[in-house]
């Protein structure tokens, strides 16, 4: 793994969730893996050729597999969503050879469509959920094969000892690759 490679993947990454945020459709499909993305041998049987479907989990859905199910998602999320805004914390990138892990807390801001006698937006809702993203490397850069989302239960204010403190614990200054936790929005 070089420092390129992980600069690359969280290009990539953020590339995701800045299409997001401007409902721009036609960018976030070409950042997710097509079948076209992986070279295959001309000699390589293509029934034998490597699986190429991609496979999404947003919080409190089934599992989306295969191109169509999951752009359809997306189209949906962004015709119902008005406003979204992504805000990073606690990734760490990880890179094996041609496959990249990315995880990551989703700090999210969003609204809805504004009341109907309003040109204001709607309320704004504030969540946090975790994500784990696969990149797979492709001839034209990193594309996410896999994005999978769950929500973070709320903690209540008397809990004094959970999962946070004993992660944090276990962090050092060697927690390789953490690239992110500024907080700097996506």
């Amino acid at each position: 793994m070089t420092g390129t490679d992980t600069q690359a993947v969280d290009t990539a990454n953020r590339a995701f969730y800045e299409a997001q945020e401007r409902g721009d459709f036609e960018e976030l499909t070409s950042l997710w893996l097509a079948p076209e993305d992986v070279r295959y041998a001309e000699d390589v049987d293509p029934d034998d050729a490597e699986d190429t479907s991609i496979s999404c989990v947003h919080p409190g859905w089934p599992v989306l597999t295969g191109r169509g199910e999951v752009l359809r998602s997306y189209a949906l999320i962004m015709a119902n969503t008005e406003y979204i805004q992504f805000f990073l914390t606690d990734v760490r990138i990880s890179v094996v050879a041609d496959t990249a892990m990315v995880t990551c807390t989703e700090n999210i801001l969003s609204g809805g469509p504004a009341p109907e006698d309003s040109d204001e937006l709607g309320p704004l809702v504030g969540q946090r959920v975790v994500a784990t993203n696969v990149f797979r490397r492709t001839r034209d850069g990193w594309k996410l094969w896999s994005h999978h989302a769950s929500p973070v239960l709320a903690e209540s204010d008397d809990e004094t000892d959970g999962p946070d403190d004993t992660l944090d614990d276990a962090d050092g200054p060697g927690d390789g690759g953490n690239t992110g936790g500024d907080g700097s929005p996506a």
